[in-house]
């Protein structure tokens, strides 16, 4: 394997199946452009004439749309950006905790993230899209499912208040697991 000598940025993005980590090499020089994501070679481009532009490729189980936007700053200073989904990475990761929910716990040694699709009500664990029941119960829903021998549910409750809106709290045998900050 090539040394990556061209590398000009990496990204790290948080999606329902994982995070997953982008690589982009620019050779100013060359024009060569690469992408990687998850080590795995997406695109690669030889001899670029033209040393801006952009790069579009897809990220993840859900075949998300990503963007390297390649400027120029100034002289041979070049600026990359990564949008997902159409959106800025920052404004996308931001507007995600508002659709999303994320948990990271371990069980019996073994790591496990959990993801909270609000919209749809999926729930992913390391990757996979969970097989789930929904139930209603008394004070909301539960949404329950299965990680190991280990049996989980997602309870959702209103807070009574509208703009917090319904509060997802993730119970996994009898202990509630704490919200992940990504």
């Amino acid at each position: 394997l090539e040394k990556m000598t061209d590398l000009v940025a990496v990204w790290e993005v948080a999606l329902s199946d994982g995070v997953h980590k982008i690589e982009f090499e620019h050779g100013t020089t060359s024009g060569k452009r690469v992408v990687y994501v998850d080590g795995k070679e997406e695109i690669r481009k030889e001899w670029m004439f033209k040393l801006v532009g952009k790069e579009t490729f897809t990220v993840g189980a859900a075949k998300t749309k990503a963007t390297i936007n390649i400027d120029a700053v100034s002289g041979f200073a070049y600026e990359y950006t990564l949008e997902i989904n159409g959106k800025s990475l920052k404004k996308y990761m931001e507007n995600r905790s508002k659709t999303t929910n994320t948990w990271i716990l371990s069980l019996g040694g073994t790591d496990y993230r959990v993801v909270l699709e609000k919209d749809t009500m999926d729930v992913w664990c390391n990757g996979e899209k969970m097989e789930t029941a929904g139930e209603f119960v008394e004070d909301g829903t539960e949404t329950h499912f299965s990680v190991g021998d280990h049996s989980c549910c997602i309870k959702a409750v209103s807070s009574g208040k509208r703009k917090e809106g319904i509060i997802h709290t993730l119970i996994v045998g009898d202990k509630e697991i704490p919200e992940a900050v990504e």
